[in-house]
């Protein structure tokens, strides 16, 4: 196992020194609340997923927009939640338009939903504001974008180049 002691540059990850150190220690979206919204991501990207694949697979025909919207909306959680984990200044612009594209999506397909019943013969994820997902896809990107506001200036700083070799 790597550690403190597997040479110079991984003394530095483990001490949090250096350039190494603080990419390798420091992604400040992924702390706390962020933790939470990463997590709450992952799960709403496997339901997504999973009902899109189904719905595709078996019922295509019936309502392709509905059935393709919630693929749609499993990519932006998908890459939501690899932009909230992922560190650096082009993530974090990357999380802001994934997350702002969601709320855009869930009060679009959701004001539809309730105005236009004809559009979607079948629900998708973020029909009726996500009512089948317990509203999560409505308040997920708010509380996202409230996470990335409160966080801005700290990922400004984290560099946009994450990789960096043990040695340096």
């Amino acid at each position: 196992m790597l550690g403190a002691d597997s040479g110079p540059g991984w003394h530095r990850v483990s001490q949090g020194v250096g350039r190494l150190g603080a990419v390798a220690t420091r992604s400040s979206l992924a702390t706390g609340v962020g933790r939470v919204l990463i997590a709450v991501y992952g799960i709403l990207a496997l339901a997504a997923t999973g009902r899109s694949v189904v719905q595709i697979i078996e019922k295509f025909s019936h309502a392709p927009f509905a059935y393709t919207l919630s693929a749609v909306a499993a990519v932006v959680y998908i890459v939501a939640m690899i932009a909230l984990i992922a560190p650096g200044r082009v993530w974090y612009r990357v999380a802001c338009v994934t997350i702002g594209f969601e709320m855009a999506g869930v009060l679009i397909v959701g004001t539809l939903s309730l105005v236009d019943r004809q559009l979607f013969p079948d629900d998708t994820v973020w029909s009726y504001y996500g009512l089948g997902y317990v509203f999560a896809p409505l308040v997920l990107p708010i509380a996202g974008l409230w996470w990335l506001r409160k966080h801005h200036r700290t990922a400004a700083v984290e560099p946009a180049r994450s990789t960096v070799t043990a040695g340096e």
